[in-house]
C-alpha cells in the first residue's frame, strides 16, 4: 500500500488521493496475501500430541497478528500516510523554494532564523519570572483591587510567552529548512555543471518512449522471444533439482526437536538384587554427593525407592532396575556464558564419568531438555502372545543393540531376576490342631503387610480413605518370627510352624499390554558426534568420533576435521581411512537416531521371527512420524485452501498454480540454508518453517500476477510482463529484505537485552528458533530471486504458446480458405502493419511572423511538424 501510494505521489497525485487510490487498488492483493498466510498456519491449530501443545501458541499468535496487520494496512496506513504526506509535501515545496533563492539571500536566511530563537530564549525566562513576581503580589482577600488585575497581568504574560514560543518555532523551522536546502542547492548546481561539461544542455528535443531499467532489460531478454522462457524455466528447474540431490548427499541428518544445552537433568541410579530401602538410600546418597561436588551444579534433590520415579521426566519412563534418582540443576546459562568448562553437556559428561566409578551400580543421566520430552530415541517394541517367544526375540534384539556401534545406555523391559517368598498354610494340619485358618492368616499378616482393622479419612475435606493396619514392631518383622509365633487353640498355644511352610519362588513377572497385546521394549541412546565412514556402495567400513581439534597419531584426518577411530568395522587402519577420506573414496556421514534405526530395521527384517511376534518403532520415532505426517497433511491442506483463494481472485487455474509453485522454490532455499548454516533438519522447527513459508512466499507472486492482469488489458502480454516486473520489483524486494532482516538475529542466535543492555549469542532459548528462522530467511530470499525470473518466464511461456497457437490457426485458415478469406486478409494486414515505422514528433524553434496566407493563424512559437 505504501509503495503504491509513493509511486502515485511521484506521478503528481496529492498524498491523500494517492493513499486512497493505494487502499482501493491494493485491497484484494493485500486481503489475498493475508488470507493465504493465515491458511498456512490455520491447520497447525490441530497439531496433536505433546509437540502440538508445545507449538500451539505460535499459530494462534500469528493469526491474531496477521489479522491486526490487515486492518493496519487498509485503514490506519492510508489515513496516517495522507496526513503525513501533506506535511512532507509542504516541507519539500518550502525547501525547493529556498534552494531557488539567490545564494546571498539563502545564506542570510540562516543567521536571520537564529535571531527569533535567541529572542525567545531571552524573553521567555524573563516573562515567566515576571509572571511569578506579579502572581506573588496577589492579595486573595481583595478580589477587585488585587485578584482581577493580577490575573489579567498573568494572562497577558502568558500571551507574551506563547508569542515568543511561536516566534522560536518559526525561527527553528526556517533554520532547519534553510540548512536542509543547502544540499539541494549544491545538488542542483552540480547537476547543471555536469550537464554543461558533457554538453547536454537544452537541445529543444524531448526524449519520448518508456525507459527500461536494467532489470527490465533482463526480463525483456527472458520474455520477449520464444526461447528465453524455456531457457529460464530450464535453469530454475536444474537449480532446484540439483539442490535436492546435493542436499540428499551432504545433509547433516534429521532430528525430532532442536538439541539445546541442558539446564536440568536427573540421574537414574540402577542396581539389581533384593536391596533394602536403607541400602538403596546409601547408594543414592553416594551418587548425590558426587553430583553436588561438581562446580557446574547449583542444587540437587535425591530420593531412594520407587515412589516419584515418574515425576519431572517429561513423560520418559525410568529403567526397571532403578533404585532411586538424583534431580539436579546446573548453573544458569547467563552466569556461565563465558565458562565453556561449565557447559551443560560438559557437566553431564563429567558426571557420567565420575558416577561410573561407583562400584555395584550403574547410572544413567537424562537431559531434561526444554521442549517436547525426548529420552531414548531408539525405542523398539516387540509384541506377541507367546511368553517364551517374546523373551527370546527381546534377548536377541538386546544383543543386536549392544553389537551396533554408537548405541549407549541400552535397556529393556524384560522381568528382572528376583525371588518372592511363598507362605503356604496346610489347612488339614491346622484343622487337626484345632487352629482357625482366619486366625492363622491374621498372624501371618502381622509379620508381613499388616492386619487391616479399618479405614480413616485424612481430613474433613478429603474423600480419600486410608487403611489402618496393625503390625509387629519393626525388629520382629522377619520370616524367622513365624517360627516362634504361636496361635491360641482350644488345646492351648500351638506353634505356627506346625502347619505353615515357606519357600522361595521366582518373582512374579510384570505383564504390559498395548492394544491388548503383550510387549517388551528395548531402548537405547545414540552417542553424540559419531560419523560412519562409507564407501561408494554406502557400505559402512568404520565408525568415527568427531574431535574438537587435531587428534593424536591414531586420529583420522578428513576434509571436515579430525576424528577418533570409534569402531574399526572392516578393519581399516587410521592411515587408510585418512587416505580414503582425502581421495574422496570414503565419506563421513553423521550417525543419527534415524540412521541407527534404519540399520536395526534392516537387521530385524532379515530375521525369521516366530509366528505371532510383531515389532514397531515407538517413542521418539513414533512421535516424529506422527508430527511428520501431520505437517505433511497441514502442508497439503494449506496449499488446498490457498488454491481456492487464488482461484477466486485470479479466475485462472494457471495463475493460481503458478503462484503456488513459489512454495517448491522456497523448499530449495530451505535446504540450502540447512547446508550453509551447518544445521540438521528438525522435524518440528524446520517443518514449521516450511509450512510458514508456504503462506509467505506466495505473496510475491500474488503482487506480480495481480499487476500483470491489470497491464495486459491495454498492452501486449510480453510488454505487460516486463512492465510488471519493473513496477513490482521494489515492493517485492522491500518486503523480502525487511522480513529477512527481522529474522536475521534469530537465525544467528543473537539475543538483545533492551532493558538491561547487552547481548548474548546462542543462549539455550535462542537455539530453539535458529532452524525455523534459517528456513524462513533462506527459503524466502532464494524463492524471491527465483520468482522474479521464474514467474515472468512462465507467463511469457503461456503467452508465446497462445501466440503460436493463434498463428497456426490463422495460417491453417488462410491456406484452407484462400486469399479472399477473412483469416488471410487479417494476416496480410498484420504483416503490413509491422512494416510501418513509428512517427517522429519534432518541436522546433521558428523565428519571425507566420507566412502570409497561413490558414492556421498560429502565433510564433514552437510549431509541430
Amino acid at each position: 500500500v505504501v509503495e503504491y501510494a509513493d509511486k502515485r505521489i511521484a506521478e503528481g497525485v496529492g498524498p491523500m488521493h494517492a493513499y486512497t487510490d493505494a487502499a482501493k487498488r491494493m485491497f484484494w492483493p493485500v486481503v489475498s496475501s493475508t488470507a493465504t498466510t493465515l491458511c498456512a498456519f490455520l491447520p497447525m491449530l490441530f497439531w496433536p500430541g505433546v509437540p502440538g501443545e508445545f507449538m500451539g501458541m505460535l499459530p494462534v499468535t500469528l493469526i491474531f497478528v496477521l489479522s491486526a496487520s490487515l486492518v493496519v494496512a487498509l485503514v490506519y496506513l492510508p489515513v496516517v500516510g495522507g496526513i503525513v504526506g501533506r506535511g512532507e509535501r509542504w516541507l519539500r515545496q518550502r525547501i525547493e523554494a529556498i534552494a531557488r533563492l539567490p545564494l546571498l539571500a539563502h545564506l542570510l536566511l540562516l543567521p536571520a532564523s537564529v535571531l527569533p530563537i535567541g529572542l525567545a530564549a531571552m524573553g521567555v525566562p524573563l516573562a515567566v519570572a515576571g509572571i511569578g513576581r506579579v502572581f506573588a503580589t496577589m492579595d486573595t482577600g481583595n478580589l477587585l483591587g488585587s485578584v482581577v488585575p493580577v490575573l489579567l497581568a498573568v494572562f497577558a504574560g502568558g500571551l507574551v510567552v506563547a508569542l515568543l514560543a511561536g516566534v522560536a518555532v518559526v525561527g527553528a523551522v526556517a533554520l532547519i529548512l534553510a540548512a536542509v536546502a543547502l544540499p539541494a542547492r549544491m545538488g542542483r548546481a552540480a547537476g547543471a555543471g555536469i550537464r554543461r561539461l558533457l554538453g547536454r544542455g537544452d537541445t529543444g528535443r524531448v526524449a519520448s518512449g518508456y525507459r527500461r531499467s536494467p532489470f527490465g532489460h533482463l526480463i525483456a531478454l527472458v520474455s520477449q522471444n520464444p526461447v528465453g522462457p524455456l531457457v529460464a524455466i530450464a535453469a530454475v528447474f536444474v537449480f532446484v533439482g540439483t539442490t535436492y540431490f546435493y542436499y540428499g548427499e551432504n545433509q547433516n541428518g534429521t532430528e525430532f526437536f532442536v538439541e539445546s544445552e541442558p539446564e536440568f537433568a536427573l540421574v537414574y541410579v540402577r542396581a539389581r538384587g533384593n536391596l533394602s530401602l536403607a541400602e538403596k538410600d546409601a547408594l543414592v546418597a553416594r551418587a548425590e554427593r558426587i553430583v553436588l561436588e561438581h562446580p557446574g551444579v547449583r542444587s540437587a534433590f535425591a530420593f531412594a525407592g520407587e515412589s516419584g520415579l515418574s515425576n519431572n521426566t517429561g513423560g520418559a519412563a525410568a529403567p526397571k532396575d532403578t533404585i532411586g534418582q538424583v534431580q539436579f540443576e546446573t548453573i544458569p546459562w547467563e552466569e556461565r556464558a563465558d565458562r565453556p568448562d561449565l557447559d551443560g553437556d560438559v557437566v553431564i559428561a563429567e558426571l557420567s564419568a565420575a558416577l561410573a566409578r561407583i562400584p555395584g551400580i550403574e547410572t544413567e543421566i537424562l537431559n531434561l531438555a526444554m521442549g517436547p520430552a525426548s529420552a531414548k530415541p531408539v525405542h523398539l517394541r516387540i509384541m506377541g502372545e507367546d511368553w517364551d517367544d517374546l523373551l527370546t526375540v527381546t534377548a536377541a534384539a538386546r544383543a543386536q543393540f549392544e553389537a551396533t556401534p554408537g548405541l549407549r545406555l541400552i535397556e529393556d523391559t524384560r522381568p528382572l531376576p528376583g525371588i518372592d517368598w511363598e507362605i503356604a498354610v496346610d489347612v488339614e494340619k491346622a484343622g487337626r490342631y484345632g487352629a482357625n485358618v482366619a486366625t492363622v492368616g491374621a498372624m501371618v499378616q502381622l509379620v508381613t503387610r499388616g492386619l487391616l482393622i479399618g479405614t480413616a479419612s485424612p481430613g474433613d475435606t478429603s474423600d480419600e480413605e486410608r487403611d489402618i493396619r496393625v503390625r509387629l514392631p519393626e525388629e520382629d518383622r522377619l520370616f524367622s518370627t513365624l517360627d516362634t509365633l504361636k496361635v491360641r487353640t482350644a488345646d492351648g498355644l500351638v506353634p505356627l510352624s506346625n502347619f505353615i511352610t515357606r519357600r522361595p519362588v521366582e518373582k512374579l513377572a510384570e505383564i504390559n499390554r498395548v492394544d491388548q497385546k503383550r510387549h517388551f521394549d528395548v531402548k537405547a541412546d545414540v552417542t553424540p558426534d559419531l560419523f560412519k565412514a562409507v564407501d561408494g556402495t554406502d557400505a559402512i567400513v568404520a565408525t568415527l568420533r568427531k574431535l574438537d581439534g587435531p587428534g593424536d597419531d591414531a586420529a583420522v584426518t578428513g576434509p571436515d576435521g579430525a576424528y577418533a577411530l570409534f569402531d574399526a568395522g572392516a578393519g581399516l587402519t587410521a592411515g587408510e581411512l585418512t587416505r580414503g577420506l582425502a581421495a574422496g573414496e570414503l565419506r563421513a556421514v553423521p550417525i543419527t537416531p534415524n540412521e541407527r534405526i534404519g540399520v536395526l530395521t534392516d537387521w530385524i527384517g532379515a530375521q525369521d521371527l516366530p509366528p505371532g511376534v510383531a515389532w514397531e518403532w515407538t517413542g521418539d520415532q513414533e512421535d516424529e512420524a506422527e508430527s511428520q505426517a501431520f505437517l505433511g497433511q497441514a502442508f497439503g491442506a494449506a496449499l488446498g485452501l490457498m488454491f481456492v483463494i487464488l482461484l477466486a481472485q485470479f479466475n485462472s487455474v494457471y495463475n493460481a498454480v503458478l503462484v503456488l509453485l513459489a512454495v517448491v522454490l522456497s523448499t530449495a532455499g530451505v535446504l540450502i540454508g540447512m547446508l550453509v548454516m551447518g544445521q540438521t533438519f528438525s522435524i518440528i522447527m524446520t517443518g514449521t518453517g516450511i509450512v510458514a513459508l508456504a503462506g509467505i512466499v506466495v505473496n510475491n507472486n500474488i503482487v506480480l500476477i495481480d499487476t500483470y492482469q491489470e497491464y495486459e488489458r491495454y498492452m501486449p502480454r510480453t510488454e505487460a510482463i516486463v512492465r510488471t516486473a519493473e513496477a513490482r520489483i521494489r515492493p517485492v524486494l522491500l518486503t523480502t529484505i525487511t522480513t529477512m532482516a527481522g529474522l536475521a538475529p534469530m537465525m544467528f542466535g543473537l539475543s538483545l537485552d533492551f532493558f538491561a543492555g547487552g547481548y548474548t549469542i546462542d543462549s539455550p532459548t535462542a537455539l530453539w528458533w535458529k532452524q525455523l528462522a534459517t528456513a524462513v530467511v533462506f527459503g524466502l530470499g532464494i524463492a524471491t530471486v527465483l520468482t522474479l525470473i521464474f514467474t515472468p518466464a512462465m507467463l511469457a511461456a503461456r503467452a508465446w504458446v497462445a501466440t503460436y497457437a493463434d498463428w497456426t490457426g490463422r495460417a491453417l485458415g488462410a491456406l484452407s480458405l484462400g486469399r479472399a478469406s477473412r483469416a488471410a486478409q487479417d494476416w496480410a494486414v498484420m504483416r503490413a502493419a509491422r512494416r510501418v515505422g513509428a512517427p517522429t514528433i519534432l518541436w522546433e524553434e521558428t523565428a519571425g511572423p507566420p507566412a502570409a496566407g497561413d490558414a492556421t493563424g498560429a502565433a510564433p512559437g514552437r510549431p509541430l511538424r
